[in-house]
Protein backbone atom coordinates (compact mmCIF):
# COMPACT_ATOMS: atom_id res chain seq x y z
CA UNK A 1 0.00 0.00 0.00
CA UNK A 2 1.20 3.50 -0.78
CA UNK A 3 2.73 5.59 1.95
CA UNK A 4 0.77 8.84 1.72
CA UNK A 5 1.51 10.43 5.10
CA UNK A 6 3.81 12.98 3.50
CA UNK A 7 3.30 14.19 -0.07
CA UNK A 8 6.19 14.19 -2.52
CA UNK A 9 6.10 17.97 -2.68
CA UNK A 10 6.76 18.33 1.05
CA UNK A 11 10.18 19.69 1.85
CA UNK A 12 12.39 18.35 4.62
CA UNK A 13 11.62 21.41 6.71
CA UNK A 14 7.84 20.99 6.33
CA UNK A 15 8.10 17.39 7.47
CA UNK A 16 10.43 17.83 10.43
CA UNK A 17 9.40 21.11 12.08
CA UNK A 18 5.70 20.33 12.60
CA UNK A 19 6.58 16.91 14.01
CA UNK A 20 9.10 18.45 16.40
CA UNK A 21 6.61 20.99 17.68
CA UNK A 22 3.92 18.36 17.94
CA UNK A 23 6.14 16.06 20.01
CA UNK A 24 7.12 18.96 22.27
CA UNK A 25 3.48 19.85 22.90
CA UNK A 26 2.59 16.22 23.48
CA UNK A 27 5.45 15.82 25.95
CA UNK A 28 4.11 18.81 27.87
CA UNK A 29 0.63 17.33 27.98
CA UNK A 30 2.06 14.01 29.14
CA UNK A 31 3.47 15.77 32.21
CA UNK A 32 -0.15 16.47 33.17
CA UNK A 33 -1.14 12.82 32.73
CA UNK A 34 -4.34 12.27 34.64
CA UNK A 35 -4.73 8.49 34.34
CA UNK A 36 -2.21 5.67 34.33
CA UNK A 37 -2.90 2.93 31.77
CA UNK A 38 -1.60 -0.61 31.88
CA UNK A 39 -2.32 -3.92 30.17
CA UNK A 40 -2.43 -7.39 31.68
CA UNK A 41 -4.06 -10.81 31.46
CA UNK A 42 -6.97 -11.75 33.71
CA UNK A 43 -8.35 -15.30 33.35
CA UNK A 44 -7.08 -15.63 29.79
CA UNK A 45 -8.48 -12.20 28.84
CA UNK A 46 -6.33 -9.21 27.90
CA UNK A 47 -7.58 -6.17 29.79
CA UNK A 48 -6.74 -2.48 29.98
CA UNK A 49 -6.59 -0.95 33.44
CA UNK A 50 -7.11 2.79 33.77
CA UNK A 51 -6.32 4.30 37.13
CA UNK A 52 -6.82 7.94 38.10
CA UNK A 53 -3.60 9.36 39.51
CA UNK A 54 -3.57 11.00 42.92
CA UNK A 55 -2.99 14.44 41.41
CA UNK A 56 -5.26 13.74 38.44
CA UNK A 57 -8.21 15.79 39.66
CA UNK A 58 -6.11 18.93 40.06
CA UNK A 59 -4.54 18.44 36.62
CA UNK A 60 -8.00 18.02 35.08
CA UNK A 61 -9.21 21.19 36.77
CA UNK A 62 -6.21 23.06 35.34
CA UNK A 63 -7.01 21.84 31.82
CA UNK A 64 -10.67 22.74 32.27
CA UNK A 65 -9.68 26.25 33.31
CA UNK A 66 -7.98 26.66 29.94
CA UNK A 67 -11.03 25.28 28.13
CA UNK A 68 -13.24 27.87 29.82
CA UNK A 69 -10.84 30.71 29.08
CA UNK A 70 -10.66 29.64 25.42
CA UNK A 71 -14.46 29.27 25.18
CA UNK A 72 -14.16 25.62 24.22
CA UNK A 73 -17.37 23.82 25.27
CA UNK A 74 -15.69 20.61 26.40
CA UNK A 75 -14.65 19.49 29.85
CA UNK A 76 -12.35 16.90 31.30
CA UNK A 77 -14.15 14.68 33.83
CA UNK A 78 -12.18 15.78 36.88
CA UNK A 79 -14.45 14.22 39.49
CA UNK A 80 -13.23 10.63 39.97
CA UNK A 81 -16.66 9.12 40.53
CA UNK A 82 -18.13 10.89 37.55
CA UNK A 83 -15.26 9.83 35.29
CA UNK A 84 -15.32 6.22 36.50
CA UNK A 85 -19.08 5.94 35.94
CA UNK A 86 -18.99 7.64 32.51
CA UNK A 87 -15.99 5.60 31.27
CA UNK A 88 -17.63 2.30 32.17
CA UNK A 89 -21.07 3.33 30.96
CA UNK A 90 -19.90 4.51 27.52
CA UNK A 91 -17.69 1.48 26.95
CA UNK A 92 -20.51 -0.88 27.91
CA UNK A 93 -23.05 1.00 25.76
CA UNK A 94 -20.88 0.92 22.62
CA UNK A 95 -18.90 -2.31 23.03
CA UNK A 96 -20.94 -4.41 25.46
CA UNK A 97 -22.07 -6.78 22.72
CA UNK A 98 -18.74 -8.63 22.87
CA UNK A 99 -16.62 -6.95 25.53
CA UNK A 100 -16.88 -6.23 29.23
CA UNK A 101 -15.93 -3.52 31.69
CA UNK A 102 -15.87 -3.35 35.47
CA UNK A 103 -15.08 -0.88 38.23
CA UNK A 104 -12.31 -2.32 40.34
CA UNK A 105 -11.96 0.26 43.11
CA UNK A 106 -12.45 3.96 43.83
CA UNK A 107 -9.83 4.98 41.24
CA UNK A 108 -9.73 2.15 38.71
CA UNK A 109 -11.74 0.97 35.71
CA UNK A 110 -10.93 -2.31 33.93
CA UNK A 111 -11.86 -2.74 30.26
CA UNK A 112 -11.46 -5.62 27.83
CA UNK A 113 -8.75 -4.88 25.30
CA UNK A 114 -10.29 -4.44 21.88
CA UNK A 115 -8.67 -6.36 19.00
CA UNK A 116 -7.00 -4.30 16.30
CA UNK A 117 -5.00 -1.11 15.99
CA UNK A 118 -6.00 2.53 16.23
CA UNK A 119 -6.35 4.52 13.02
CA UNK A 120 -3.73 7.10 14.00
CA UNK A 121 -1.08 4.36 13.95
CA UNK A 122 -2.43 3.05 10.66
CA UNK A 123 -2.16 6.51 9.13
CA UNK A 124 1.41 7.04 10.28
CA UNK A 125 2.40 3.58 9.05
CA UNK A 126 0.92 4.32 5.62
CA UNK A 127 -1.70 1.56 5.90
CA UNK A 128 -4.81 3.69 6.31
CA UNK A 129 -7.45 2.77 3.71
CA UNK A 130 -10.91 3.86 2.63
CA UNK A 131 -12.25 0.59 4.04
CA UNK A 132 -11.04 1.63 7.49
CA UNK A 133 -12.47 5.12 7.13
CA UNK A 134 -15.84 3.72 6.10
CA UNK A 135 -15.85 1.44 9.15
CA UNK A 136 -14.96 4.37 11.42
CA UNK A 137 -17.71 6.55 9.94
CA UNK A 138 -20.30 3.81 10.44
CA UNK A 139 -19.29 3.50 14.07
CA UNK A 140 -19.49 7.27 14.64
CA UNK A 141 -22.97 7.32 13.12
CA UNK A 142 -24.08 4.33 15.19
CA UNK A 143 -22.71 5.86 18.39
CA UNK A 144 -24.44 9.19 17.70
CA UNK A 145 -27.82 7.42 17.57
CA UNK A 146 -27.66 6.32 21.21
CA UNK A 147 -29.77 8.36 23.59
CA UNK A 148 -27.90 10.00 26.47
CA UNK A 149 -29.72 11.12 29.59
CA UNK A 150 -26.72 13.29 30.46
CA UNK A 151 -27.07 15.27 27.23
CA UNK A 152 -30.82 14.96 26.90
CA UNK A 153 -30.25 13.89 23.30
CA UNK A 154 -27.89 11.98 21.07
CA UNK A 155 -24.64 10.78 22.65
CA UNK A 156 -21.29 12.27 21.56
CA UNK A 157 -17.67 11.37 22.30
CA UNK A 158 -15.98 14.71 23.00
CA UNK A 159 -12.50 13.49 22.01
CA UNK A 160 -13.23 11.55 18.83
CA UNK A 161 -9.68 11.50 17.50
CA UNK A 162 -8.14 8.77 15.36
CA UNK A 163 -6.22 7.49 18.38
CA UNK A 164 -9.56 6.61 19.96
CA UNK A 165 -10.81 4.55 17.03
CA UNK A 166 -9.67 0.90 17.12
CA UNK A 167 -10.05 -1.01 13.85
CA UNK A 168 -10.22 -4.81 13.59
CA UNK A 169 -9.22 -5.91 10.08
CA UNK A 170 -10.63 -9.44 10.50
CA UNK A 171 -14.16 -8.22 11.16
CA UNK A 172 -13.90 -4.86 9.35
CA UNK A 173 -15.25 -3.23 12.49
CA UNK A 174 -14.19 0.01 14.18
CA UNK A 175 -14.89 0.73 17.85
CA UNK A 176 -14.57 3.84 20.01
CA UNK A 177 -12.58 4.00 23.25
CA UNK A 178 -11.40 6.49 25.91
CA UNK A 179 -14.25 8.46 27.46
CA UNK A 180 -12.62 11.03 29.71
CA UNK A 181 -13.94 14.11 27.93
CA UNK A 182 -17.50 15.36 27.61
CA UNK A 183 -19.01 18.10 25.50
CA UNK A 184 -20.90 20.80 27.36
CA UNK A 185 -24.30 19.32 28.15
CA UNK A 186 -26.21 22.31 26.78
CA UNK A 187 -24.56 22.10 23.36
CA UNK A 188 -27.07 20.89 20.72
CA UNK A 189 -26.56 17.34 19.45
CA UNK A 190 -25.93 18.44 15.87
CA UNK A 191 -23.03 20.67 16.95
CA UNK A 192 -21.56 17.96 19.19
CA UNK A 193 -21.76 15.37 16.42
CA UNK A 194 -20.20 17.74 13.90
CA UNK A 195 -17.37 18.42 16.33
CA UNK A 196 -16.66 14.68 16.65
CA UNK A 197 -16.28 14.51 12.87
CA UNK A 198 -14.11 17.64 12.84
CA UNK A 199 -11.67 16.29 15.42
CA UNK A 200 -11.26 13.12 13.36
CA UNK A 201 -10.62 15.10 10.15
CA UNK A 202 -8.10 17.39 11.86
CA UNK A 203 -5.90 14.39 12.54
CA UNK A 204 -5.65 13.83 8.80
CA UNK A 205 -5.52 17.40 7.51
CA UNK A 206 -1.78 17.84 7.92
CA UNK A 207 -0.60 14.23 7.84
CA UNK A 208 -1.70 12.85 4.50
CA UNK A 209 -0.83 14.05 1.03
CA UNK A 210 -2.98 16.50 -0.91
CA UNK A 211 -3.74 13.68 -3.34
CA UNK A 212 -5.46 11.65 -0.63
CA UNK A 213 -6.96 14.43 1.50
CA UNK A 214 -10.22 15.05 -0.38
CA UNK A 215 -10.89 11.40 -1.38
CA UNK A 216 -10.30 10.18 2.17
CA UNK A 217 -12.25 12.99 3.87
CA UNK A 218 -15.24 12.67 1.53
CA UNK A 219 -15.16 8.88 1.88
CA UNK A 220 -15.41 9.26 5.65
CA UNK A 221 -18.24 11.81 5.47
CA UNK A 222 -20.17 9.93 2.78
CA UNK A 223 -20.13 6.80 4.93
CA UNK A 224 -21.25 8.80 7.98
CA UNK A 225 -24.24 9.88 5.93
CA UNK A 226 -26.08 12.44 8.09
CA UNK A 227 -26.46 15.45 5.81
CA UNK A 228 -27.57 17.87 8.55
CA UNK A 229 -24.49 17.10 10.67
CA UNK A 230 -22.22 17.48 7.63
CA UNK A 231 -23.86 20.86 6.94
CA UNK A 232 -22.97 21.91 10.49
CA UNK A 233 -19.44 20.58 10.04
CA UNK A 234 -18.95 22.90 7.06
CA UNK A 235 -19.60 25.85 9.37
CA UNK A 236 -16.82 24.64 11.67
CA UNK A 237 -14.14 24.42 8.97
CA UNK A 238 -12.67 27.73 10.14
CA UNK A 239 -9.31 28.20 11.87
CA UNK A 240 -10.01 29.90 15.24
CA UNK A 241 -8.15 32.79 16.82
CA UNK A 242 -7.12 33.69 20.36
CA UNK A 243 -6.54 31.05 23.03
CA UNK A 244 -8.45 28.42 21.06
CA UNK A 245 -5.71 28.54 18.42
CA UNK A 246 -3.26 26.90 20.84
CA UNK A 247 -5.19 23.63 21.00
CA UNK A 248 -6.06 23.88 17.34
CA UNK A 249 -2.34 23.85 16.53
CA UNK A 250 -1.82 20.78 18.71
CA UNK A 251 -4.76 18.96 17.12
CA UNK A 252 -3.46 19.66 13.60
CA UNK A 253 0.15 18.80 14.49
CA UNK A 254 1.14 22.45 13.94
CA UNK A 255 0.21 22.33 10.29
CA UNK A 256 0.48 25.75 8.66
CA UNK A 257 -2.75 27.72 8.57
CA UNK A 258 -2.46 28.39 4.84
CA UNK A 259 -2.25 24.66 4.14
CA UNK A 260 -5.27 23.94 6.34
CA UNK A 261 -7.32 26.66 4.66
CA UNK A 262 -6.48 25.29 1.21
CA UNK A 263 -7.53 21.81 2.21
CA UNK A 264 -10.71 23.04 3.90
CA UNK A 265 -11.67 24.90 0.71
CA UNK A 266 -10.99 21.83 -1.39
CA UNK A 267 -13.13 19.70 0.91
CA UNK A 268 -15.93 22.26 0.92
CA UNK A 269 -15.99 22.38 -2.88
CA UNK A 270 -16.11 18.59 -3.01
CA UNK A 271 -18.99 18.44 -0.52
CA UNK A 272 -20.90 20.99 -2.58
CA UNK A 273 -20.30 19.05 -5.78
CA UNK A 274 -21.31 15.73 -4.25
CA UNK A 275 -24.28 17.19 -2.35
CA UNK A 276 -23.20 15.57 0.92
CA UNK A 277 -24.99 18.09 3.09
CA UNK A 278 -28.42 19.50 3.69
CA UNK A 279 -29.14 22.89 5.18
CA UNK A 280 -31.64 23.02 8.00
CA UNK A 281 -34.76 25.13 7.43
CA UNK A 282 -33.41 28.01 9.49
CA UNK A 283 -30.12 27.92 7.56
CA UNK A 284 -31.91 27.95 4.19
CA UNK A 285 -34.06 30.88 5.28
CA UNK A 286 -31.00 32.75 6.46
CA UNK A 287 -29.22 32.20 3.14
CA UNK A 288 -32.19 33.57 1.19
CA UNK A 289 -31.83 36.92 2.94
CA UNK A 290 -28.83 38.70 1.46
CA UNK A 291 -26.96 40.83 3.95
CA UNK A 292 -26.05 44.32 2.88
CA UNK A 293 -22.42 45.24 2.39
CA UNK A 294 -22.61 47.99 4.99
CA UNK A 295 -23.99 48.13 8.51
CA UNK A 296 -27.63 49.15 8.89
CA UNK A 297 -28.23 51.64 11.66
CA UNK A 298 -30.90 51.01 14.27
CA UNK A 299 -29.53 53.71 16.51
CA UNK A 300 -26.63 56.10 15.80
CA UNK A 301 -23.43 54.14 15.30
CA UNK A 302 -24.93 50.75 16.12
CA UNK A 303 -25.04 47.96 13.46
CA UNK A 304 -27.80 45.34 13.49
CA UNK A 305 -27.08 41.71 14.41
CA UNK A 306 -27.70 40.67 10.80
CA UNK A 307 -25.21 43.14 9.37
CA UNK A 308 -22.99 41.41 6.79
CA UNK A 309 -19.77 42.89 8.15
CA UNK A 310 -20.65 41.96 11.70
CA UNK A 311 -21.57 38.39 10.77
CA UNK A 312 -18.27 37.93 8.92
CA UNK A 313 -16.27 39.19 11.90
CA UNK A 314 -18.14 36.94 14.33
CA UNK A 315 -17.57 33.88 12.16
CA UNK A 316 -13.86 34.67 11.88
CA UNK A 317 -13.51 35.01 15.66
CA UNK A 318 -15.62 31.98 16.53
CA UNK A 319 -13.80 29.15 18.29
CA UNK A 320 -14.44 25.59 17.26
CA UNK A 321 -15.92 23.42 20.02
CA UNK A 322 -13.38 20.77 19.10
CA UNK A 323 -10.84 18.88 21.14
CA UNK A 324 -7.09 18.47 20.74
CA UNK A 325 -6.06 15.22 19.09
CA UNK A 326 -3.79 13.96 21.84
CA UNK A 327 -4.91 14.50 25.42
CA UNK A 328 -3.31 13.47 28.70
CA UNK A 329 -4.18 9.82 28.19
CA UNK A 330 -3.84 7.79 25.01
CA UNK A 331 -3.77 4.09 24.29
Amino acid sequence: MLNFVNGKASSLRERLIPDGLSHAATDFVETLKINSISEKSVRSRRVITKRRNVYGERAADLINFYFRMADLPIRFLSDIRQWRRWEAKCFQMLNGDHFRTSVRDARTVMLDKLPGQNLWDHMNQGTLSKRMLEAAAREYHRAHQFWSDEFGGGWSHGDASMTNVVYNEKTNRARLVDFEIMHEKLLPARLRHADDLLVFLLDMVGRISSTHWVPFATCFLRSYGDASVIAELRQQLVVPSGLALIWWNVRTNFTKTAKINRRFKSLDRSLTKLGLYRLAKTDRARQKRCHSRSCHVTSPGRPTVRSRNRVIKEIAKAASPGMPRRLPTTR
